[in-house]
């Protein structure tokens, strides 16, 4: 070694190297390094030991190729609105901030289908569709973007028409973890060539390889929308309407369960004046005769399983406001205590099992000694929990993991999932080999195949994930 040059770390070296080309765009101070070791829930922050601002897929190429070099660590970041430690930098490292790659690349509406880069937000892109008679449906809520709800196979509130990411995404452009630069598929709707390579990274929450651009199925904006909210006396009956409405065929768009303790706090933090009783909100998209009909068949479906009432609500700004307050619900539920951290956790079951979790979970809520809030995307099974927890108290910490430890095995036992939409980051890791058993082993070989460094977004998804 030239002995007029000092000896540089492999961190030092790599935030040296990258600094040559990014300038100012890598960032190593404290306030930066603090809000990205961290999303929207309880869990601690971990924060990386720089932060690097990418302006495009040939920049997140190169600071992978620089981090791969030296094995340092990367962590993937978006909006930052994620819920189960997915941005915690567990091995400090890297953060790669995609949120300033937000270029629209191409929409195509003879085709229904658009491209954006992973920084986009699903607001940005219906703004720039409305022109069109086009959107994308896929609402999680949140400043959300598209690249970070591919990486963690997002839903939403229009899930149960929609579809989740899953289902809309056609292609993605990935970084791998050695810097190269792939095209998972071509936009054709279907196709038999080779492995589904983009389903592989929907979902793989940045371990795999990093998102830097996307692909993705439009729909036409309907013709008729219209809104109903419905409150019953129990949350069984109004789980038990959805499961009959969903059985019987009804293309409802949205519907949406808030127990009555969500209510509750909706109203304190959305100034409304709601029934505080568990309620159903729905949505119903199409031809007025349609929207119609739909209207009709679940308010009498309702009515006969015990419904209070079913107040229909088609004026737009009441629509609006139902569903802005419904985004707002984490925030409302922080509200009601304002020191308190939202633990966040959900889980997804079979139709026919949901009447059945939520029954035996609501029993734990209502034993708890903290306020927790229950809602749900119940048209596809999937429902969240809000606890309200001190973060500096180990009792409620502790009551919590055991409340969330019981809603994931009761909800594995039914068949279902840990996590519905979630995804699995580090806060629900534990659970993958009771819910995938051996499976997870030939997960690991992917891991290892594609990572082998096990630099991508390490101590997430995977047992063991770091090889």
């Amino acid at each position: 070694m030239n002995a007029q040059q000092p000896f540089l770390s492999p961190l030092s070296a790599v935030i040296e190297e990258i600094q040559a080309f990014l300038g100012e765009r890598i960032v190593t101070s404290l306030a930066e390094r603090e809000q990205h070791g961290h999303g929207e829930s309880y869990h601690a922050t971990r924060m990386p030991d720089a932060v690097c601002y990418a302006h495009s897929t040939e920049e997140v190429s190169r600071i992978v190729k620089v981090c791969a070099h030296y094995g340092v660590p990367i962590v993937p970041f978006g909006g930052g609105t994620s819920l189960e430690g997915h941005v915690c930098a567990l091995k400090g490292g890297i953060c790669i901030d995609l949120s300033r790659m937000q270029r629209i690349l191409a929409v195509r509406p003879g085709d229904l289908d658009a491209t954006v880069e992973a920084g986009v937000t699903r607001q940005q892109l219906n703004t720039e569709l409305r022109a069109t008679g086009l959107f994308f449906p896929i609402d999680p809520g949140g400043e959300s973007t598209l690249g970070g709800m591919a990486a963690t196979r997002a839903s939403g509130t229009n899930a149960v028409r929609y579809g989740t990411m899953r289902e809309n995404v056609l292609s993605l452009t990935v970084v791998l973890a050695d810097g190269q630069i792939i095209k998972t598929a071509n936009r054709a709707r279907k196709s038999s060539a080779g492995y589904d390579l983009t389903r592989l990274f929907v979902g793989s929450e940045g371990t795999l390889g990093i998102i830097t651009e996307v692909t993705l199925r439009l729909y036409g904006i309907p013709e008729t929308t219209s809104a109903a909210v419905c409150t019953f006396p129990d949350v069984e009956s109004a789980v038990t309407s959805v499961v009959t409405i969903i059985q019987y065929g009804i293309p409802v768009a949205r519907v949406e369960l808030l127990d009555a303790r969500t209510i509750m706090a909706v109203n304190r933090y959305s100034k409304m004046t709601l029934d505080e009783r568990p309620t159903l909100f729905f949505e119903f998209h199409g031809s007025p005769a349609g929207v119609a009909e739909q209207v009709e068949l679940t308010q009498s479906i309702t009515e006969g399983n015990g419904a209070l009432n079913f107040v229909a609500a088609a004026d737009a700004d009441a629509r609006n406001a139902l569903w802005k307050a419904r985004h707002n619900v984490h925030y409302a539920m922080q509200a009601m205590r304002p020191n308190g951290r939202v633990w966040s956790t959900d889980v997804c079951v079979p139709i026919s099992q949901l009447t059945p979790c939520i029954t035996e979970t609501e029993k734990d809520v209502l034993a708890a000694s903290f306020f927790i809030a229950m809602v749900g995307h119940v048209g596809d099974g999937n429902f969240h929990l809000g606890l309200v927890v001190d973060p500096s108290s180990e009792a409620e910490l502790a009551e919590a993991e055991a409340l969330n430890e019981r809603l994931v095995r009761r909800a594995i036992a039914l068949d279902g999932t840990a996590t519905g939409e979630h995804g699995v980051g580090a806060g629900k890791i534990k659970f993958m080999t009771l819910e995938h058993g051996a499976a997870v082993n030939t997960m690991r070989t992917l891991k290892m195949a594609l990572d082998p460094q096990g630099i991508l977004n390490p101590g997430k998804v995977l047992p063991d994930a770091d090889v």
